[in-house]
């Protein structure tokens, strides 16, 4: 029986990432399709593969705790676990002791346009960023466009201005410039960007704006709605079909590179949904499995709302967990509000830097045939909500619904209200969180927007799941850094990890343990998503899904810890160089 021995390495099973597939828009990323490849494998070895001489994370059942086991069997013709405990038990010692070898193989759309698109996340004001679009545009004179993700709001301070990206190209080029925000909520336009999308005479789509000046022209900025619904189909719209499958390509790449073996996707539609189609019917399946949320925004009238939510009820049927495991249509996606800073998340009290109050995107009469029409054709529910009062709609609506055993949930729940803390355990309401947002270095304006008194209960994850919330934990990409561990890291510690000198905690007394924030980040996304009785657990009969880690179990290490070996089904699909 093949074997093999993990020495210090940890395992997890099941890191799950809330990775929206959106062909044109960019992540952070240093893996080129290059590096890996799913297609160029040989064929594994169907006898039982063994991992021993290490520490196997076990997210135990609800009724029990969380452990460790010092080895694991995968049967790779079934693609299960057979045996997670002991390796001195009499089993593993005479399945170790088996003729056999120590299995070597080295196998192995959204994150793939990451590497076309100049990253400015570092960025930090307004000459940063002109410099380097100058550098890349005249490195890349053969683009039609020039595309750029990761501005950060601070840096300009609320003052964008489609001015301030003219002239920035090189040999009397004006090609369009076009700049997401690192949240993904706002695009940020040069003139020629501007009128090559017709701004002018259009007028503000439901829920989103199109910032313009005294004189009534758009100035530059594009917010909310105004960028997913007019920016990004209009990008979309550039690429080709063989673009698209190299977008899938590298972001399933990149995946499994940092250890993610299942996506529960929050953004789907069609373009991606027919991207993602298109590269199973060449390869016959994905390297992951991907569970979809279809994204609902208001329309003009009730009736084109409702038409969304009919669509994904249409591919539910077909597409369903019980169908088609690997890759389906779970629930639908509802967008609340936008950001704290870009000053589009929806507060109860007015921002303290302005004295202005935002709004939801959506009434709750709009909301609630929206919300009742997806429950009861058993979709799931996923609301964005940042802002408090963002957060108090979307829980009052999934009361409403009155349907604990649908497991709806809420995405981030940043600024939520004291009083709103216990509601989502009491109406068995997920909350689906992601570490990345509350690094102190990525809040410098939170204090001067929101006050002092507000920014001392944000990001309460702790206090969620001691009033009984199921905690899923997990990124969200492309908004911000995917990569676990780093996750991890800011969950258990409160501390940066973009900036490892500082101390500063955001409200470290909502603090995980590490066993608490991996479970979160395994079974519990897993069961987030109605998986958990096959993934999302190192256990005996669920799949054998897993990541090897060098690291210690210790929170202050995680940011030197690294991925070093993936496996999916009880297949080694990526291995670190």
């Amino acid at each position: 029986m093949p074997q093999r021995r993990i020495s210090s390495r940890n395992l997890f099973s099941n890191m799950y990432s809330r990775l929206p597939f959106f062909p044109f828009i960019c992540l952070l990323l240093s893996v080129t399709a290059s590096d890996l490849s799913f297609r160029k494998v040989t064929k594994p070895s169907t006898m039982p593969t063994v991992l021993h001489n290490g520490h196997v994370f076990v997210a135990a059942s609800d009724e029990g705790p969380d452990y460790f086991a010092s080895a694991i069997i995968l049967d790779v013709s079934t693609g299960k676990i057979t045996y997670v405990g002991d390796e001195t038990d009499a089993t593993v010692v005479e399945a170790m002791a088996a003729p056999g070898a120590v299995l070597h193989d080295i196998q192995g759309r959204v994150t793939g346009a990451s590497l076309q698109k100049l990253n400015l996340r570092t960025r930090k004001n307004l000459r940063e960023i002109q410099d380097a679009i100058r550098v890349y545009a005249a490195q890349h004179p053969e683009l039609p466009r020039i595309l750029c993700q990761g501005w950060f709001h601070p840096s300009t301070d609320g003052n964008e201005l489609a001015s301030q990206l003219d002239g920035l190209d090189v040999d009397g080029k004006d090609r369009p410039v076009y700049v997401d925000a690192d949240d993904m909520h706002s695009s940020w336009l040069n003139t020629a960007a501007l009128d090559e999308l017709g701004v002018a005479d259009m007028a503000d789509p439901p829920g989103g704006r199109i910032r313009r000046g005294t004189d009534g022209k758009p100035s530059g900025v594009m917010e909310e709605t105004a960028a997913s619904n007019i920016v990004w189909p209009f990008l979309e719209s550039k690429l080709t079909a063989e673009e698209k499958q190299q977008h899938v390509q590298a972001a399933l790449d990149a995946y499994v590179a940092v250890g993610y073996t299942g996506v529960v996707d929050m953004a789907m539609g069609e373009e991606d949904w027919a991207a993602l189609q298109k590269y199973r019917q060449k390869y016959g399946e994905l390297p992951i499995w991907v569970a979809a949320h279809w994204l609902v925004f208001p329309r003009t009238s009730p009736e084109e709302t409702l038409q969304q939510v009919d669509r994904a009820i249409e591919l539910h049927t077909r597409y369903n967990n019980a169908t088609s495991q690997e890759f389906h249509i779970t629930g639908i996606k509802i967008i609340c509000d936008g950001v704290v800073d870009a000053c589009t998340a929806a507060l109860q009290q007015p921002y303290s830097h302005n004295n202005q109050t935002v709004a939801p995107m959506w009434t709750p009469e709009a909301l609630a045939p929206v919300l009742q029409r997806a429950d009861a054709a058993g979709l799931q529910i996923a609301m964005h909500a940042i802002g408090d009062a963002a957060i108090k709609l979307a829980i009052d609506g999934l009361e409403a619904v009155g349907n604990p055993s649908g497991r709806h949930r809420i995405e981030h729940l940043e600024t939520t209200a004291p009083e709103d803390v216990p509601r989502l355990g009491a109406l068995g309401i997920t909350a689906s969180v992601q570490p990345v947002h509350l690094d102190p270095a990525g809040m410098t304006a939170w204090e001067r927007l929101l006050g002092k008194a507000r920014c001392g209960h944000v990001f309460p994850y702790a206090a969620f799941a001691e009033h009984g919330a199921p905690l899923a934990l997990g990124s969200d990409a492309p908004t911000a850094p995917y990569n676990p561990l780093a996750n991890l890291y800011i969950a258990t510690t409160r501390r940066s990890a973009m900036d490892r000198n500082s101390t500063v905690q955001t409200t470290p007394q909502y603090a995980l343990t590490l066993a608490a924030a991996v479970a979160a980040a395994t079974r519990g996304s897993a069961r987030s998503c109605f998986a958990e009785d096959r993934v999302g657990q190192l256990r005996v009969g669920w799949e054998a899904d897993l990541v090897l880690v060098d690291m210690a179990w210790d929170a202050e290490m995680l940011l030197d810890a690294r991925v070093a070996e993936t496996w999916i089904k009880g297949n080694q699909i990526y291995t670190a160089a």
